[in-house]
């Protein structure tokens, strides 16, 4: 089969490394790809943005499978248009999108249908925001951006100044564009959060897997917000108990809900949860794999993803096996000094044969330069997956292989997966 691949980060490398191991696959074209994935593919230099020669790409290619992985092409429409198209795909349709695209959207679906979340307002003016907001205690209260903000657009402010401060620069300041000209203040809940994906072919809930990622930039989870700096997998909370109740109160509810909005979705559905003293509620909803979620769950999924895309593809999920490792599985990620603010690119980087003695390593803003050397393209540049009998061993192989490799700046967390050792 010829497949598409569209995106060009860590999470498609991972997505690619897997569709690589089929027997079924024959072609691999990735739109736009990084250094990674033209080690199991072909990198063709189209933008995911460029939705028209995506599409043409596609049918003048023969393309058996499109597979659609970044949240914005997604929410754009690429899906419906590829579909529309002639072309079979993998990913949910703008409609369905929109339990990603909007918080606003999928706030009220949750409501609609007694979907478990926490309360939440939504305000497009500062001002009655922040009047709102001093009827709540300090610190009780996050702040979210309505649309997709890179994983950035969700703020927990401590205090009623730094609550007015998310408030005017989402509002007014258009910190986020037009994803932040309305916004929500949701309930500050309380207790371990989770990761919980699913593939969906409407009605059709596959089994699911679960892992944990860190996102502020520093040890301890301090710092600012960025796209994800590790995750494991599973966490060490995981039960089968917990496991059926996220299923029969959130994941099947929530395929549900959306056939009913003629909104069915169609590809991996991801619940961001937090595990409070009530049980599990809905932080957010996406419309994709996670990243850097998929550098483990890619590794952990023992069934053939190729068969797996295309049948949620065809409708037909139902029929096919969905088998996850229970092997836990760690992964760290190395980015440039900076970010997730101004950085560096260009910067050579060394030692990735090394690291991938130890783990598998997943690129991410990677590029080759004029002379072939591997650098630096990005924030987030590249990560190591280790994987164990123990979440020991796991994490064990995935922080001996980040110490092989080396570039100027580079920087990590120390502390993915310490709370699970330590359990």
């Amino acid at each position: 089969m010829k497949i598409l691949l569209v995106g060009s980060g860590g999470r498609e490398h991972a997505m690619a490394w897997k569709l690589a191991q089929s027997p079924r696959l024959s072609t691999l074209l990735i739109a736009p790809g990084n250094a990674g994935t033209a080690e199991v593919g072909e990198n063709v230099s189209i933008s995911v943005d460029d939705h028209d020669a995506l599409v043409r790409l596609a049918v003048e290619q023969g393309i058996d499978l499109a597979v659609v992985a970044p949240d914005q092409p997604i929410v754009d429409g690429l899906c419906d248009r590829l579909r529309n198209s002639g072309v079979t795909t993998f990913g949910p349709s703008a409609a369905a999108a929109r339990i990603e695209g909007s918080k606003i959207w999928s706030d009220n679906l949750m409501t609609k249908y007694g979907i478990p979340t926490a309360e939440s307002v939504a305000f497009s003016n500062s001002s009655v925001a922040m009047e709102y907001a001093r009827s709540k205690p300090e610190g009780s209260l996050v702040v979210k951006a309505d649309g997709l903000a890179a994983g950035k657009g969700v703020i927990l402010p401590d205090t009623y100044d730094e609550l007015d401060s998310a408030i005017i620069g989402m509002l007014d300041d258009a910190a986020f564009g037009e994803s932040s000209s309305s916004i929500l203040l949701a309930e500050r809940m309380s207790g371990p959060e989770v990761s919980v994906f699913a593939f969906l072919d409407g009605e059709h809930v596959s089994a699911e897997i679960a892992s944990c990622d860190y996102k502020r930039v520093g040890d301890g989870d301090v710092g600012p917000n960025t796209g994800g700096m590790g995750a494991y997998g599973p966490p060490e909370f995981w039960t089968d108990e917990l496991a059926t109740r996220i299923r029969e109160d959130i994941l099947e509810p929530a395929a549900r809900a959306l056939v009913l909005e003629n909104s069915a979705f169609s590809g991996v559905l991801y619940a961001g949860l937090m595990i409070t003293e009530s049980g599990p509620k809905v932080i957010e909803f996406n419309c994709r794999l996670g990243d850097p979620e998929a550098q483990i769950m890619m590794p952990m999924l023992e069934s053939d993803f190729l068969e797996i895309c295309l049948a949620v593809a065809e409708g037909r999920l139902n029929e096919q096996e969905v088998q996850w490792s229970k092997n836990p599985h760690t992964f760290v990620v190395a980015v440039s000094d900076g970010y997730p603010g101004s950085y560096t690119t260009g910067v050579e980087i060394d030692g990735v044969e090394a690291a991938g003695k130890h783990g598998t390593v997943f690129h991410a803003g990677t590029a080759r330069d004029t002379d072939g050397k591997l650098v630096t393209s990005g924030g987030r540049v590249l990560g190591v997956s280790g994987s164990g009998s123990s979440i020991c061993e796991s994490r064990d192989a995935a922080y001996q292989g980040l110490k092989r490799i080396s570039f100027q700046g580079m920087q990590f967390r120390r502390d993915i997966a310490e709370r699970a050792v330590q359990h």
